[in-house]
């Protein structure tokens, strides 16, 4: 194997051919990310980490059942064409059908909204090079950074959905907030959030 430096502090990379790759994946336990062929093992989350995850999961998608979005959680990949990468959110939501990658039933070419918990070792990635490679896709349109050590949420919203280059950048810091989520048009409070969460 060939091992190979990544911008994640704590992520082991390797380098396997796509197919080796999701043949890895169907059957390992552990997540990896791909970016054109280095193979990026992604470290566990904090208890924290997953009740948060799991409070945007549950209220957004209580928020959501009547409408023609479909939310995801972290079982299945983004796969982003122009970077030949594919990565797992902690959190998406589609307008109306999935679109897959060719075949696969486990690589959704369309997101409108992602959600990313911040992670001490991937943060710098989920704010940078992974946020200028969501952008490259089309159907990208809202993006929330949510912090698992204080109430606080970065939210990114696409100002021209012609272009890729107009963003808008929000901070919610106090738990009386409530975020509007453009994409899709519906408010989720700070405090449904980070709800059981001690800081």
């Amino acid at each position: 194997m060939v091992f190979a430096q990544t911008s994640s502090p704590n992520a082991i990379a390797t380098r396997l051919t796509l197919d080796e790759y999701r043949a890895m994946e169907e059957t390992n336990p552990e997540r990896h990310e791909y970016h054109n062929g280095e193979i990026i093992t992604m470290s566990g989350g904090s208890e924290a980490h997953s009740a948060i995850a799991s409070n945007f999961l549950i209220y957004l998608g209580f928020l959501l059942r009547d409408t023609d979005f479909r939310l995801y959680n972290s079982d299945l990949r983004v796969w982003i064409p122009e970077y030949q990468c594919g990565t797992y959110t902690d959190l998406m939501v589609v307008n109306g059908f999935p679109e897959f990658n060719g075949e696969r039933n486990d690589e959704i070419l369309n997101p409108l909204l992602i959600v990313e918990v911040l992670s001490p070792s991937t943060e710098a990635y989920d704010r940078g090079e992974k946020f200028r490679k969501y952008r490259s896709i089309a159907s990208f349109d809202e993006y929330l950074l949510v912090s698992q050590t204080e109430p606080y949420i970065e939210q990114y919203h696409k100002q021209d959905r012609n272009s890729n280059d107009r963003w808008l950048w929000q901070v919610h810091s106090h738990l009386e907030q409530a975020i509007v989520l453009h994409s899709l048009n519906v408010e989720i409070p700070l405090t449904e959030i980070y709800r059981r969460i001690n800081f």
